[in-house]
């Protein structure tokens, strides 16, 4: 794994997108195409803004995929995460295939049924991610399902993960936020050839902190980004302030 601090949010947002929109480029320099994976939530805001405005990529030869959803909630919610990549990059750039989950499917297994047959047919160039307060990656609260095959699964949301998005805004009250997700399993975003994690905010420090210096482990769902080889996680002062020097010179 390499660790980058930066000195501000704003520096580290456009040296994600930097990086990100090379990684696109070269995928379809050599390969025709692309593909990646978009996270939401706050820690994403700078860099789809960067990257959506990031120069020479053809997005027509570009797929999205969507990393998590909620169960159940409609796409025009305030806090539905389909409304919230067409406000900051589907409705932005014309790409070429886009595959959002329909957490209000009337069927849901159906639904998972289809997400899961169009991710085994397309290979991943990138996956563009957060680390949530309690260590989460996508909605994988601790302790995360390390072992299952499926691309796919709904899972429950923790009391943390829950209050972490009414912190956010998203919802008015923990009530509102709903307990249970589709989302993407921890082995099929590690299938991704490169992983950006960006984790901006003194408020994830802890998090950060347990997961790049504590064990391995399923209650430190984000840990596992350790064992990637092209995993590149991109800190700014808070969010790496609980590290020790060793660490953040990795």
């Amino acid at each position: 794994m390499k660790i980058t601090v930066f000195p501000t949010v704003e520096e580290m947002s456009s040296a994600v997108a930097e990086t990100a929109a090379e990684i696109l480029r070269t995928a379809i320099r050599e390969k025709g195409r692309a593909a990646f994976i978009a996270a939401t939530g706050a820690s994403q805001f700078g860099f789809l803004q960067h990257l959506t405005a990031a120069p020479g990529i053809a997005w027509e030869r570009i797929t999205m995929f969507h990393l998590d959803e909620y169960l159940g909630m409609p796409a025009d919610h305030p806090g539905s995460f389909r409304r919230y990549l067409r406000e900051r990059l589907t409705g932005k750039v014309p790409l070429g295939a886009v595959h959002f989950i329909a957490g209000d499917a009337p069927d849901l297994a159906a639904e998972i049924r289809r997400l899961n047959a169009t991710l085994a047919e397309t290979p991943v160039d990138a996956a563009f991610v957060g680390i949530g307060e309690n260590g989460h990656l996508a909605f994988n609260d601790p302790p995360a399902d390390f072992t299952t095959e499926m691309p796919f699964i709904v899972v429950p949301l923790d009391e943390a993960c829950r209050r972490q998005q009414m912190g956010e805004g998203w919802f008015k009250t923990l009530d509102d936020v709903p307990r249970l997700a589709i989302s993407m399993s921890i082995k099929q975003i590690l299938k991704a050839a490169n992983i950006l994690c960006t984790v901006p905010d003194r408020r994830k420090a802890t998090a950060v902190q347990a997961c790049l210096e504590g064990e391995v482990s399923p209650l430190f769902p984000a840990s596992i980004l350790r064992t990637h080889p092209r995993c590149h996680l991109f800190l700014d002062p808070g969010s790496a302030s609980l590290l020790s020097p060793s660490t953040r010179g990795a």
